[in-house]
């Protein structure tokens, strides 16, 4: 893979399903990881040329989620268009942070925060297993490294992002918008 190619934050554009709706119309809490893991899925595949399931055919191993942080802030409602955007924020030689962001359509508010954290797991011991070194390297190369992770961090990152969110409203002419 070439880093300079790589996009550490992929987005893509996803309508709110009606049979994902909570009697008022918001998609229901649960669905949300639904949503962001499909999207992580999409984008590791459309942009790192990565099928999860071959690669842990290949491996024999697979990452298996050990924790989630969400933050529910707005509602997504029926047949709204979101974008999500996903980045891995940390990793060291088992396990990885992906952050998964739900925004409005424009981008410019932060519907949920998700942190996804996995550990790579050997598929004949079903215990952890160290990552090798050629998805090391791929890990180093999608790191987003100016998000200092920190496992405790997360109502801080949470916070973070809706200050940055309203000065790009701010910035937008969208100052009343809350």
């Amino acid at each position: 893979m070439n880093a300079a190619s790589l996009p550490r934050t992929p987005e893509s554009r996803h309508r709110i399903f009606f049979q994902d709706c909570d009697q008022l119309g918001h998609l229901n809490n649960a669905r949300y990881l639904d949503y962001f893991l499909n999207a992580r899925e999409e984008h590791t595949l459309q942009h790192y040329a990565l099928n999860l399931g071959q690669l842990a055919r290949e491996q024999r191993a697979a990452w298996v989620i050990t924790k989630h942080h969400i933050s529910y802030l707005k509602p997504a409602n029926h047949a709204e268009q979101v974008l999500i955007r996903t980045q891995l924020i940390h990793f060291d030689n088992s396990r990885l942070v992906v952050e998964m962001q739900m925004l409005d359509d424009a981008g410019l508010r932060l519907k949920s925060l998700l942190w996804s954290e996995m550990a790579y797991v050997s598929l004949t011991t079903g215990k952890r297993t160290e990552h090798t070194d050629a998805v090391m390297d791929m890990l180093e190369q999608l790191d987003v490294d100016d998000i200092n992770y920190d496992p405790d961090g997360f109502d801080e990152r949470t916070h973070e992002l809706r200050r940055h969110f309203k000065q790009l409203r701010k910035a937008a002419g969208h100052e009343g918008d809350e």
